[in-house]
């Protein structure tokens, strides 16, 4: 079979001489934010809607952008920003006010929500300026093209990431994309689509990652193991050396994407990581799974891939790739429907359909690409489970006792352990009002039935949900303390998040029941 050269190509897209233009931020009555709808894990957790409902404005400039979003009654207010020409440093200046925190030399989306970027017209083109989404939720990006984002160099920009997120970010779908760079780490540039610190439920989908050392990682460290539930589909790799992606921790799915020229590795499970590859198409590649440069482990659950002309090299030390021959070493439970294409039509699906200024063309899932409805009918939002109040304390085993515990965070001087000892005297404090703690088992358990005691002198609990921590899938939310049932789930590991409180909250115990 013929190997795959690892030669790093300059990117299609060059950068050319640029003029500041000062922008326009006018209002208008029609969005053309028209998709598909909304799929993968940021279906889950609420789902992810963006700007839905709200007002259009349109931006030709960065500093149009900040403006816009500055411009609105509050942080939260629904806002849809429709951006065509080229947005680059010239044009991109911070903007005050009381509803945005913006950065000049970045589109930074930091503490906002309910947020929709598309690019219209004759397209958007962001030249070596990132967008930084950070402490932010409910964002779609849509039909825009980022390049030649650079962490070192002139001029530079969101520390070399075409689009990246950090710190508690939830629920990004981005769609219809294209990201590229010139090169790789010593031509200036980083990853095309990182996610750390607390990132969780996104989908990067129909979407071109190409000519980049790194394509993109979920966790900044083997300890940053608290992103995940991340979905990639019908998206095109090509020329990349590694981390398409490279997870730490979390949960993955990867279902028919076309990877092309992955010169030195490709997705990069480790730390604990579990990855379900479905359907996928490898071409002229090498190491295309596995676990690299590191000796902590993760896992996959592989399914209906094509590896054409892909090599494996031997495993060795730290380089433990999955080839030749993959098979599965975890399962992984999806909370959402999804339909597969066969992985023979991969290539031409996603040919047709991935990336900016194609349409927004999608795959009806019989391998036959389909343009969008003519009129949008806005982001499906399958809600979440509510609270059904609580109940009188349960009698029965507290499973929770003897299991262990781990979370996000934690206040000097406690412990996670703290929730499952039985003393009502210890507990568990997140560091701030948010934060989550887990109890967790070696094996499968059923849980229908939770009780969360708070010690005295606690804060109170103003919001929480109940995740199912191995496939994302949100039980129960509410607020307050005490107990609450739910449908019965089997899982390794059930998380309590607190995502608003009063004071600081004193988590005495975690109860968990089988009925």
């Amino acid at each position: 079979m013929r190997r795959a050269v690892a030669v790093r190509l300059s990117a299609l897209l060059a950068a050319g001489a640029l003029t500041a233009a000062a922008g326009v931020a006018l209002s208008t009555t029609t969005a053309s934010a028209a998709t598909g709808g909304v799929t993968g894990y940021a279906t889950q957790n609420g789902g992810t809607t963006g700007g839905a409902g709200g007002q259009t404005v349109r931006a030709t400039t960065g500093t149009a952008i900040h403006q816009a979003l500055c411009s609105r009654a509050s942080s939260s207010t629904p806002i849809t920003i429709q951006v065509e020409g080229t947005i680059n440093h010239g044009n991109t200046a911070k903007v005050s006010g009381s509803s945005c925190n913006t950065a000049a030399g970045v589109i930074e989306l930091k503490q906002i929500s309910n947020v929709t970027i598309v690019g219209v017209g004759n397209g958007a083109v962001f030249d070596q300026l990132g967008i930084h989404i950070r402490e932010s939720s409910n964002i779609i990006i849509q039909n825009v093209t980022v390049r030649n984002v650079k962490k070192s160099g002139s001029p530079t920009s969101n520390g070399g990431d075409a689009i990246g997120m950090e710190s508690g970010v939830r629920n990004v779908w981005v769609d219809h994309v294209t990201l590229e760079a010139s090169g790789g780490e010593s031509e200036g540039y980083d990853g095309l689509f990182d996610m750390k610190d607390n990132t969780q439920y996104v989908t990067l989908s129909y979407s071109v990652l190409r000519n980049s050392g790194r394509g993109g990682l979920i966790g900044s460290s083997e300890s940053d193991r608290s992103n995940g539930y991340v979905t990639f589909h019908h998206n095109l790799y090509e020329n990349i050396d590694s981390r398409a992606p490279l997870l730490r921790g979390g949960i993955a799915h990867m279902y028919n994407n076309h990877y092309k020229r992955l010169n030195e590795s490709g997705i990069n499970s480790r730390a604990g990581a579990r990855a379900k590859v479905d359907n996928n198409y490898f071409e002229d590649s090498k190491d295309v799974l596995g676990t690299f440069y590191t000796s902590e482990a993760g896992y996959w659950q592989v399914s209906g891939n094509v590896f054409d002309n892909v090599t494996w090299s031997s495993r060795s030390g730290d380089h433990n790739p999955a080839g030749p021959n993959p098979t599965s070493n975890t399962s992984v439970s999806i909370p959402y429907g999804f339909t597969l294409d066969g992985a023979n039509c991969v290539p031409s699906v996603v040919a047709q359909t991935a990336g900016a200024n194609k349409g927004l063309k999608v795959s009806d899932g019989s391998c036959t690409p389909q343009s969008p409805d003519p009129t949008d009918p806005g982001p499906t939002d399958p809600g979440e489970p509510t609270d059904p109040g609580p109940t009188d304390p349960p009698v029965g085993t507290n499973l929770s006792l003897g299991a262990g515990a781990d979370g996000s965070s934690k206040a000097s001087g406690t412990s996670y352990g703290n929730v499952t000892d039985g003393n009502t005297n210890t507990y568990w404090s997140p560091s701030g009002s948010t934060g989550s703690v887990s109890v967790k088992w070696g094996s499968a358990t059923t849980v229908a039935k939770v009780n969360v005691r708070l010690a005295s002198g606690s804060g109170t609990i103003g919001a929480y949900r109940l995740l199912n921590h191995d496939t994302g899938a949100v039980l129960a939310s509410g607020s307050g303390a005490g107990t609450v049932s739910f449908s019965p789930a089997s899982l390794k590991k059930i998380t309590l998040e607190i995502t608003n409180a009063s004071g600081t909250p004193r988590i005495a115990e975690f109860e968990t029941y089988a009925s």
